[in-house]
């Protein structure tokens, strides 16, 4: 039953993925603060106040704001969270670590809001839009290709792997993350390359580099000592998703930074990477929980 005029009236969303959520649920009226870093959608940094960065929040401003639940992510806002609730505001933190656990944050969400047919319906999409990306590569295996060896990049200095749900969203893709033990940490510090030389022997196909909200520079990766080696460097298959398509745990990572990855995926087994060269998305500033 979708009962609209249950729950929370007041939100305060302290990042980008419960924002984005809301508006696609079409429950934005609901929402009267968000995180400065967001931007998606585009209309919601001119529709509501930002009160927020990522590590620090204006309490004040958000108390002002009268909410009436705030929802935020990881211990990284714990002591925001603690804040407010000491103010006596109920608040939500969410730890969405996999593909999985998204899909639970953003039922979760639904059910607060009373619009769990609407999320259900949306869920079921993503979930069938996964399945045709992951026919579509099976097809090509059977035809005698083989799935490509991605290293997926978060930041660049020092090299940070990829976190869990994005190593999960390029098996969905099509791709094979060469960090798989690595995608099970949760904290990026747990990721960080001791040694870079590690990605030259572990030689990936693709690079996929989403540096947080800076521009991606695959000439300087291309110029890091010893990668020249790389097949992915030395075919020039190097390419960009924007941190806000991926690195936010909600439905931008689901549907277009799935999306983005596996038109690459696809056009390397295909052997039209040239096509897409450069295409994979352009930087933008914005915030990654990652």
């Amino acid at each position: 039953m979708n009962r609209t005029d249950l729950g929370p009236q007041r939100i305060v969303c302290l990042t980008e993925e419960t924002t984005e959520w809301l508006y696609l649920l079409g429950q934005q009226h609901r929402i009267v603060g968000i995180s400065g870093y967001t931007v998606r959608p585009p209309q919601a940094r001119h529709e509501k106040p930002k009160v927020s960065a990522f590590l620090s929040a204006k309490i004040d401003k958000i108390l002002a704001l009268q909410p009436d639940h705030v929802f935020g992510f990881s211990d990284l806002q714990a002591d925001i969270a603690a804040a407010l609730v000491r103010a006596g505001v109920a608040v939500t933190v969410f730890n969405q670590r996999s593909v999985d656990d998204i899909v639970a944050v953003l039922w979760q969400v639904a059910a607060l809001v009373g619009c769990t047919q609407a999320a259900q319906r949306w869920i079921e999409a993503v979930h069938a839009q996964h399945a045709a990306m992951r026919q579509a590569v099976q097809q090509r295996v059977q035809r005698g290709a083989r799935r490509p060896r991605v290293y997926f990049e978060e930041w660049d200095d020092p090299p940070i792997t990829a976190i869990r749900w994005v190593s999960e969203l390029i098996d969905i893709a099509g791709g094979e993350d060469i960090f798989p033990e690595r995608a099970c940490q949760p904290l990026a510090k747990d990721r960080v390359l001791a040694d870079p030389l590690e990605v030259v022997r572990r030689a990936p196909d693709i690079i996929v580099g989403s540096w947080c909200g800076k521009k991606f520079r695959p000439e300087r990766v291309a110029a890091r000592p010893g990668w020249q080696d790389i097949p992915a460097v030395r075919q020039g298959h190097l390419f960009e998703v924007k941190s806000a398509d991926i690195l936010q745990p909600g439905p931008a990572a689901l549907t277009d930074g799935v999306a983005q990855l596996h038109r690459i995926v696809l056009a390397w087994m295909d052997g039209q990477v040239a096509a897409v060269l450069g295409q994979g998305g352009v930087a933008q500033a914005g915030g990654c929980h990652a």
